[in-house]
Parts: C-alpha cells; structure tokens; sequence
C-alpha cells in the first residue's frame, strides 16, 4: 500500500452525510474508516467500517487503530457524528442531557483527541466538525439549548484547537449548516422548514459534502465555521 493515498475518518457514516461523505471521499480516491452504531463492512478494500458509540473511548480507539494499522495514516477526521434534540429548555430530561453530551461533546473529544495525536506524529492534518447554525442564530421557532450548548462548544473548540495547531501543520475547521433534507425530516415538515431559510429552501445533502470538501483542500484556511445554511446566520 502506498503511504501516499490519503485517509479520512467519517463518524456517523451509515446514513445521510456520513455515508455520502464516504462515497465522496472514495470517488477522490481516499482510503476511509467509516464508524457509526449501525455500520456494516462493504465489499471495498479501502473502506474499513468499524461499529461502535462514538461517545465510547473504547470506539475511538479502535476507530484510530484501525486507520493507523491498515492504512499507516490519517489526513482527514470529519466529526460528523451527532444528535439534535429540538425541545422548550424546561422539557428536556436527564436522558437528553446525557445523550447530547456523549454523542456531541464525548464524541467529539475522545477521537478528536487520538486523531490529533496521530497528526502531530505525522506533521499534517485537518480534522472539520458539522456543527449547526442554530449556534450564531437562534431561532424561537426551533427550540435548541441543548444543541447550542455543545455544537457551541465544539465551534470553540475549533477556533482554540485552530490557533494551538497552527504552526504545526494541523488546520482546525467547521461547517455550521442550515437545515438539511435527509431521512430525519419528515415530508409533512419541510414546507415550515424551507420557510425558516432566507434562501426559500432546505439545503441538500450535497451542499455539506461539498463544503467539507472545500476545507479539505482549502490549504491556507483554518479555524473558520463555514456557513451553510440558505442564510440563516445572516439574519432575516
């Protein structure tokens, strides 16, 4: 195997993003390590699909062993992995907390952690997170605390992890999308949530493939929260 076939990790890969992120990243010809509860393995060779809880310590560690012993490297995380939990701030449980900070901030942290070990081994990386846009722009319509207060963190996180990596050949990035048509959104819902888009309509799968792309070949770009989001983060 050639040392210089780039890799990516994708969390969350089994469905919507995640899994179009790893179709997209193999059509540029990436070795992949897909990981999400569900996942199956496929027939391709430079997929590895690795099942567990991604706010595990023990799934990121296998995760990153995974990359590191069949594939040498690791030059792309996607924190793709998350929950949203759309609720009045008084109506969430202790059950949504709990499950908010595994997913989203336990997640993030444990295999953010060992990939940027590796990378700093290696001298180069680029590790982007999907955060939402709910973060910059609240929106009374959608009730979403619990979401800002950890894909909040994580958008901080960039900026910090940006700035302490920068010299070391490690950019630090994000995108913050809108709302997104995929499977989690009933048909019956997208009228109302099109309407909450100053651009008229829901965004498409595409368009965050897209935009991690973008960063991912953006050498010069680090610590930015890429926006997308039909305008929301500009106002209404």
């Amino acid at each position: 195997m050639s040392s210089e076939q780039k890799v990516a990790i994708v969390t969350g890969a089994s469905q919507g993003i995640g899994a179009a992120l790893v179709k997209e990243f193999r059509a540029r010809n990436y070795r992949v390590v897909a990981t999400s509860r569900s996942i199956e393995q496929t027939g391709d060779r430079d997929i590895v699909a690795v099942r567990g809880d991604i706010g595990d310590t023990a799934t990121a560690e296998a995760v990153v062993g995974q990359a590191i012993s069949r594939f040498r490297r690791i030059d792309t995380l996607v924190n793709n992995a998350g929950i949203f939990i759309a609720k009045p701030f008084t109506d969430y449980t202790a059950e949504d907390f709990d499950a908010k900070i595994a997913t989203n901030l336990a997640g993030f942290f444990h295999i953010t952690q060992r990939v940027a070990t590796e990378m700093l081994r290696q001298g180069s990386g680029h590790i982007v997170s999907i955060t939402t846009s709910l973060v910059d722009h609240p929106n009374s319509n959608v009730p979403s605390a619990l979401a800002n207060l950890t894909k909040g963190g994580i958008n901080a996180a960039t900026r910090a992890l940006a700035i302490e990596y920068a010299a070391k050949g490690i950019r630090v990035n994000a995108v913050s999308p809108g709302i997104i048509r995929t499977p989690m959104h009933p048909v019956e819902t997208h009228e109302f949530l099109a309407a909450l888009h100053p651009m008229g309509h829901m965004g498409e799968i595409k368009d965050i493939v897209e935009a991690v792309l973008f960063l991912d070949f953006a050498a010069f770009v680090t610590g930015e929260i890429l926006h997308v989001d039909g305008g929301q983060s500009a106002g209404h």
